[in-house]
């Protein structure tokens, strides 16, 4: 009989070249690539999807697909830009993209998740946090399970994963294994065994990061530090669950 504790599964979020390092040297399975984490995240250049790829050679690289900040309602032009990321993602040789989009009602838009589910090819796809949004979210779990989504990110539409645990609960037991249900938002090493006893999941998201500080003084309107995953800190969080 499978150990639960060995099916357990990591996702970094890697805000850069550094923190998907980390990632794999954390012990990660897998990382969500993107960048400007304080809107939320959007796409990553180019340049950095290709150069992670061609550096990870154990931890599967899975790319955040969304145009901009702001909501999940996206208009067929930004459709067609997202459609053309997964498209380079596939061919530059990613394990999987992370994407989501809500019409105005805060529901999945299957149209536009199919059609995103369709340019996938053979990678893996991943709904994000805009599930947390969905006013039905047992109903918008099944529709991703019929799409065929592989994992749903989720702080159980709660601020955080630990506040919304009860809420993750259902989602894990609804899904019954047929589309994995990952915790995600606000995850630490004081809290990740809670969530995983109590919510039954086998796949959580965190970032593991730390303060960078940069010795020279800040330049008018920008910081002079930036986050970035550790590596130890990483490997210890995961020590926890």
């Amino acid at each position: 009989m499978s150990n639960p504790e060995s099916m357990k599964k990591f996702e970094i979020c890697a805000v850069n070249f550094a923190s998907a390092l980390a990632a794999e040297q954390g012990g990660a399975h897998r990382i969500e690539l993107c960048s400007a984490l304080d809107v939320g995240g959007i796409t990553p250049s180019p340049g950095l999807i290709q150069q992670t790829i061609k550096n990870l050679t154990t931890t599967e690289v899975h790319v955040l697909i969304r145009p901009r900040e702001g909501n999940f309602c996206y208009t067929n032009d930004e459709l067609a830009v997202m459609i053309d990321d997964i498209a380079f993602c596939r061919q530059a040789g990613a394990a999987g993209v992370v994407v989501g989009a809500l019409n105005a009602e805060n529901e999945l838009d299957m149209p536009k998740m199919k059609a995103m589910r369709d340019a996938v090819g053979s990678m893996s796809i991943t709904c994000h946090r805009a599930f947390d949004f969905t006013q039905k979210p047992l109903e918008a779990l099944e529709w991703l399970i019929e799409l065929g989504f592989s994992r749903v990110l989720s702080s159980g539409q709660a601020p955080t994963a630990y506040e919304g645990r009860r809420w993750l609960k259902t989602f894990v037991e609804s899904a019954n294994g047929r589309i994995a249900v990952m915790p995600g938002s606000g995850i630490t090493a004081e809290n990740i065994r809670a969530i995983a006893t109590e919510t039954g999941a086998l796949d959580f998201h965190f970032t593991g990061k730390k303060r960078i500080e940069q010795p020279t003084g800040a330049l008018p309107g920008l910081e002079n530090w930036y986050w970035e995953s550790d590596a130890d800190l990483i490997k210890y969080i995961i020590a926890q669950a």
